[in-house]
């Protein structure tokens, strides 16, 4: 019996043939692959939305306010302020470090804001600028002092948050508190101002045209590269799905007051963060120092200044966080950045999925975070129960986040051992 010859050109178009099938397996692949990921430990965002879905059950059972359209933009007016603080932590966590201060950072920013555009009558834009000009000049300080003494992040941090708390005192003087005017900008889009529906609909549609798009992108080019590509069935059910939970969640909201103009910023800025950690050299390179720092200063990655520039933009957020904290409460008072400032801001970036381990976060771990944490707060405080249970039942929910990352870590290992 002979053995029938094939053409080596056509042996490869089929080989490229089979690939294609293969890789292109549709939803039902996508199915098996996120089943086998979350198998392996890898469970991404997926703790945080059941965790917010069960909250949201649990609190409007309680009390049907929780859930009612007024309410919920409140709660994305409250969420922004401590959303901009818990981006800057989610850097230095992507790195296994730790600002500590960045409560007193806040709180600072909003004394300064409050001496400044109040009592001394800079325009807003400029007394902005130096509110974000300090916050940077702290993380210098911090990533300065990491990097030459080798002092831990822990230290240095809360020397700092001492320190900043301080000025803050100094600069409020004897008065204690700093009172905004109603009428300004600032306090109305941190209490008042609402996107018109339009625009409101239109960022709600436009994550899943960017990733079709982007998806039709990938595959063009990987044809050119006559490689296989992956198809658009599993793109553009993402986009459907998560189109359809963005336009309902607008036209809910939309039964009230709407979508806060704070909010949708703070969403923008996750959005550039977000790009910035995914699709930059220095967004890529905060990823292998915190997964491996000394493999990433063998490869040539400048671990110093990648460590200097995570300490910068947490101080950075976390001074813009204390001027959209003061637009929110309309003054600037002794209280601002202490109490559960600290807490809500990394408890929101390690509940959103940032490992406190180092390398592995993201910028909308931060969003996901921020909003159970408010959700949390909301809705104990519609219950009114005291502000005792609020921490305690906090403090509880980061503990679980904690030790979900850490088995989830383990469980990687010995995946990644078998």
């Amino acid at each position: 019996m002979t053995k029938q010859s094939r053409d080596p050109g056509q042996t490869i178009q089929l080989d490229r043939a089979d690939t294609r099938v293969r890789h292109d397996a549709g939803l039902a692949g996508a199915l098996r692959s996120f089943i086998d990921q979350v198998r392996s430990g890898d469970l991404g965002m997926l703790p945080v939305i059941v965790g917010l879905l069960l909250i949201s059950v649990v609190f409007s059972a309680l009390n049907p306010v929780f859930l009612a359209p007024n309410n919920l933009a409140n709660l994305l007016f409250d969420a922004a302020a401590v959303g901009f603080i818990a981006l800057g932590v989610v850097c230095v966590l992507l790195l296994g470090e730790i600002d500590l201060s960045i409560g007193s950072m806040s709180g600072l920013a909003s004394a300064i804001t409050g001496v400044l555009w109040v009592n001394s009558g800079v325009p807003l834009p400029l007394t902005v600028l130096a509110v974000l000009l300090t916050g940077a000049l702290v993380g210098l300080i911090y990533g300065f002092l990491r990097n030459q003494f080798e002092m831990p992040s822990f230290v240095a941090t809360l020397s700092g948050l001492l320190t900043l708390l301080g000025l803050q005192l100094y600069l409020l003087g004897p008065t204690g508190s700093i009172n905004m005017p109603f009428t300004s900008p600032l306090v109305r889009f941190g209490q008042l101002l609402i996107m018109p529906a339009w625009v409101s609909c239109l960022m709600a549609v436009t994550p899943g045209v960017l990733i079709v798009i982007g998806a039709h992108r990938t595959n063009a080019r990987r044809a050119a590269a006559n490689l296989s590509s992956a198809g658009l069935s599993v793109p553009l059910a993402k986009a459907a799905v998560l189109t359809g939970l963005l336009v309902f969640a607008v036209f809910y909201l939309e039964q009230g007051r709407g979508v806060p103009w704070m909010f949708g910023v703070f969403v923008l800025v996750v959005a550039a963060l977000n790009y910035a950690l995914t699709r930059t050299k220095w967004g890529r390179s905060m990823f292998a120092v915190g997964g491996n720092a000394e493999a990433a200063r063998r490869s040539g990655i400048n671990v110093k200044r990648i460590r200097l520039s995570a300490f910068v933009v947490c101080s950075t957020f976390a001074a813009l966080g204390g001027v959209f904290a003061a637009a929110r409460l309309a003054s600037a008072s002794q209280q601002a950045g202490t109490g559960d400032v600290n807490l809500n801001a990394i408890a929101a970036a390690v509940i959103g999925g940032t490992s406190l381990f180092g390398g592995r976060g993201s910028a909308w771990s931060a969003l996901l975070g921020v909003l159970v944490i408010m959700a949390i707060s909301n809705g104990l405080t519609l219950l009114n129960l005291s502000s005792s249970l609020r921490y305690m039942i906090t403090g509880a929910v980061l503990a679980i986040a904690v030790i979900v990352d850490s088995l989830a870590r383990r469980s990687r290992a010995s995946h990644g051992r078998a």
